[in-house]
């Protein structure tokens, strides 16, 4: 049996201070990161409008010439789309909407059902557009220049917690390992080499 398994009373001042720890590295970490992200994420948010026309006509030819735009789409809508919901409502095949969000086609669909497919997702879409975010969709204009940084800032925070997630995660982990590594060589131990089996 571990040392200490099965004395949880003895672990309380552990507990605490890891999750200290994890607090105060979160502080210092975290928000920087997801500034880091948005500011990215923003940028590509501003280019896929651009490249959508200011989704006033999203039409299948221009997700299938800007297939990597439809996790931005998805983020545009009121409320913002699960892949999973897209792909229910729209009844489209949930590998077509992994493809997209690559940023590739699927390379054995036929051109024609791309086509229908890529109509159903669109269609969707629009429905579900968020006109209190892009309100020159209701008025059948471009967007001005505030409004499209504005609406901008508004989809790349949406996306933030989907990319800066898995980013702090694993800074974590990484965080973790050392802190680790470190106690064990302040102990005496080193890491053995890998070797090739």
């Amino acid at each position: 049996m571990a040392i200490n398994a099965n004395k949880p009373e003895r672990w309380k001042e552990d507990v605490a201070a890891s999750v200290d720890q994890f607090n105060d590295w979160f502080l210092r970490f975290a928000p920087a990161t997801y500034r880091e992200t948005r500011r990215g994420t923003a940028r590509v948010v501003r280019t896929a409008l651009r490249d959508l026309g200011d989704l006033l006509q999203l039409t299948p030819e221009a997700l299938r010439e800007h297939p990597g735009t439809l996790h931005v789409l998805r983020m545009s809508t009121a409320p913002p789309l699960a892949r999973d919901r897209l792909t229910g409502l729209s009844g489209v095949n949930r590998s077509l909407v992994a493809r997209l969000e690559e940023g590739s086609l699927p390379p054995r669909m036929d051109i024609a059902r791309l086509t229908e497919q890529l109509g159903r997702i669109c269609r969707t879409i629009v429905t579900l557009l968020d006109q209190d975010l892009l309100p020159w969709l209701g008025e059948g204009r471009s967007a001005r220049a505030s409004e499209h940084r504005r609406a901008a800032i508004v989809i790349a925070d949406r996306l933030c917690g989907f990319l800066s997630d898995p980013i702090i995660r694993n800074a974590q982990e990484r965080r973790q390992l050392e802190r680790l590594s470190e106690f064990l060589e302040h102990h005496g131990y080193r890491a053995a080499e890998t070797g090739a089996g």
